[in-house]
């Protein structure tokens, strides 16, 4: 992985700790998504499926995260929830169609030098999971990690999924098989943590998550349970990562002025079908985006260079200048729209054209839709010490949340 070699700065940590499962008849109907990848009608469709579904724990809704704590002790008092007798890293496997990846689970080290991170975050979403961990005490989802491997964890990894049985096996809802392995060897834990101590990892996913578990480290002041927090590390050189766009949805920007206030800074052409616009810009070679909604989508090309140079940020490098999130920030939004990127003005809609397109049209307003970021773009930015913009990664196949829990409890 471009700019993730080893360094001496560098510590990465990758704590075993007491696992907490499931112990229920199905337990793919337990699981979900990532919390932020759930709309409330997907909530309670999670909810329909099984009432003891993971999502009354991550989203517990503003001001009742004191709930999802008594739920958490509920279950746990109950056997709905049982904790492993011995810490173990976690050997994780997805695997499907088009999918196929496999990491370890454990507490990661919260140390700024060793887990890099490639987006800021807003202060909303780390209010609100931070509100959720001082009350539950507990980690509920793993984030995503990726690191270059190719030493002995890596080949831990695959030596242990390719010949132990799994402490669960169970096909999701998704279409992806799960399978998890605990790893609870002195000897294998060891060699794992001597073969990270000198290696970084990049944030594929938990951005917020991840500023959560810095802001209640910080907040507690004393060493404790806290000072890490849950993690998937994938070696991102055996496990290529499948990286997604993230689209906008601007519901106050009704889509023809959208594309009328465009052309004094792109090539717009307009379309009449959305997947000829869509084969447009997938072919695009420089920045582009398609806008959509109620009516024919329009391809945005080659801008105005020095409209762009102009909008762009003086001390940013050239390949944060370049990216197609950041041109949208810098110049589309702003300066094109006149339109601040927040989280009101600016909905998200994860890889999803035909959600951003419903999205739009039920706010008569403007879906714009990007082309996926490249990783080795990503791994650049954040290796020079610099973040892309909110929302401009995706990166796939995600960990699904309920299969482990971590609790500080139980260490």
């Amino acid at each position: 992985m471009p700019g993730m070699e080893s360094s001496e700065r560098a510590g990465l940590v990758l704590r075993p700790f007491h696992g907490v499962r499931y112990d229920v008849d199905d337990i793919a109907a337990v699981t979900s998504p990532p919390y932020d990848l759930i709309s409330p009608g997907d909530a309670q469709a999670l909810l329909d499926v099984h009432p003891n579904n993971v999502v009354r724990l991550i989203l517990p809704g503003a001001g009742h995260y004191a709930d999802a704590h008594v739920l958490l002790e509920d279950w746990l008092a109950s056997g709905v929830l049982v904790t492993d007798p011995e810490p173990a890293l976690y050997v994780y496997e997805q695997s499907g169609v088009g999918v196929f990846q496999r990491g370890l689970i454990g507490a990661v080290g919260v140390d700024s030098d060793s887990v890099l991170p490639h987006e800021n975050v807003m202060p909303g979403p780390v209010a609100d999971r931070l509100a959720l961990m001082r009350s539950t005490g507990a980690n509920l989802e793993p984030i995503f990690l990726l690191y270059a491997g190719g030493g002995p964890a890596s080949a831990l990894v695959d030596e242990v999924a390719t010949g132990r049985e799994p402490v669960l096996d169970l096909h999701g809802r998704d279409g992806v098989r799960h399978r998890l392995w605990a790893v609870t060897g002195a000897d294998e834990i060891a060699a794992v943590a001597a073969d990270l101590a000198g290696r970084q990892a990049l944030i594929a996913d938990g951005h917020h998550r991840f500023a959560t578990y810095q802001a209640l480290r910080e907040e507690r002041g004393v060493p404790g349970p806290w000072d890490s927090g849950l993690a998937l590390l994938v070696d991102s050189t055996a496990y290529p990562p499948d990286l997604k766009a993230i689209h906008r949805v601007i519901p106050s920007l009704p889509l023809e002025e959208a594309a009328a206030r465009a052309k004094g800074a792109w090539q717009v052409q307009e379309f009449s079908s959305l997947e000829d616009a869509l084969a447009g810009l997938a072919s695009a070679r420089g920045p582009a985006f398609v806008l959509a909604g109620e009516g024919n989508a329009h391809l945005l090309t080659d801008p105005d260079r020095m409209q762009v140079e102009h909008a762009m940020q003086g001390d940013r490098s050239a390949r944060w200048r370049s990216l197609g999130t950041s041109i949208l920030n810098e110049f589309l939004l702003p300066k094109v729209w006149g339109i601040e990127d927040d989280e009101q003005a600016v909905l998200i809609v994860h890889h999803d054209t035909d959600a951003a397109v419903r999205l739009a049209r039920a706010h008569s307003g403007t879906a714009v839709l990007l082309n996926p970021l490249k990783a080795d773009e990503v791994f650049a930015v954040a290796a020079n010490g610099e973040r892309v913009p909110r929302k401009s990664t995706s990166f796939a196949p995600k960990p699904a949340t309920g299969l482990i829990l971590r609790t500080f409890a139980a260490g």
